[in-house]
């Protein structure tokens, strides 16, 4: 087990600034690492090589898992944050549901009775404090980023995680066009916001909304798999 731990120690590291550019100034990358480690042992203890996945396609899920179940007991994030962002994803649930239709920011922030700066800095906040991400829709970036011979030679993955993998594509393919962009982009090809905003000739804070919103569209249209 010793073995394991020292050859996949550099794993952990990966898998801590990976998350830290993504992440508040906040966070203490000796943090992600700590909590990391103490993944990386609990996949040491429970891997089965038997199973027929890689040991180190099983840590990085435990590691990855070890550090955001740290950040979230430890979270920074107002209340009110928390609370914006359900109301966003609520507003943005009832008016697609009464118009059939894409919704745009104008229309949410007039539903939520504020101006369209009001609206667009709420955004902002809630995606500084990534309160919302691909994670909290329940399923993971690995997953995603899974081709389908992975999906069926992984044994810890099963058939719900096929289904709403399946939905959930359908769903970010159903995007505006620019929210889908910003999403490949962050979570396919890994560009940070800055970069991004470089990319469709915007500010960083904008992308950051569009993000943001993109997300909160997700989330509302994924509330059946969120019980």
């Amino acid at each position: 087990m010793n073995v394991l731990i020292e050859r996949h120690s550099v794993l952990v590291k990966r898998i801590a600034y990976h998350l830290l550019a993504r992440l508040p100034a906040s966070v203490i990358v000796d943090d992600l690492i700590q909590s990391g480690m103490i993944g990386l042992l609990e996949a040491a203890n429970n891997f089965d090589a038997t199973k027929g996945a890689s040991f180190e396609t099983f840590a990085g899920i435990r590691i990855r898992g070890a550090m955001l179940d740290e950040m979230r007991r430890g979270d920074w994030t107002p209340r009110s944050v928390h609370k914006n962002s359900r109301m966003i994803s609520e507003a943005i649930n009832l008016l697609e549901s009464e118009l059939g239709r894409d919704v745009t920011d104008i229309e949410v922030a007039e539903k939520l009775d504020l101006s369209l700066n009001e609206y667009h800095h709420i955004l902002s906040e809630v995606n500084a404090g990534k309160i919302i991400g691909i994670d909290d829709l329940g399923v993971s970036e690995d997953i995603l980023g899974q081709s389908d011979d992975e999906e069926k030679n992984n044994p810890y993955y099963n058939m719900e995680q096929v289904v709403f993998k399946k939905s959930l594509s359908d769903c970010i393919s159903a995007l505006p066009e620019r929210e889908a962009l910003v999403l490949s982009l962050y979570y396919d090809e890994e560009l940070n916001l800055r970069e991004i905003g470089q990319v469709l000739d915007v500010s960083e804070s904008r992308v950051s909304q569009i993000h943001s919103q993109a997300m909160h569209r997700l989330k509302a249209r994924m509330q059946s798999w969120q019980s």
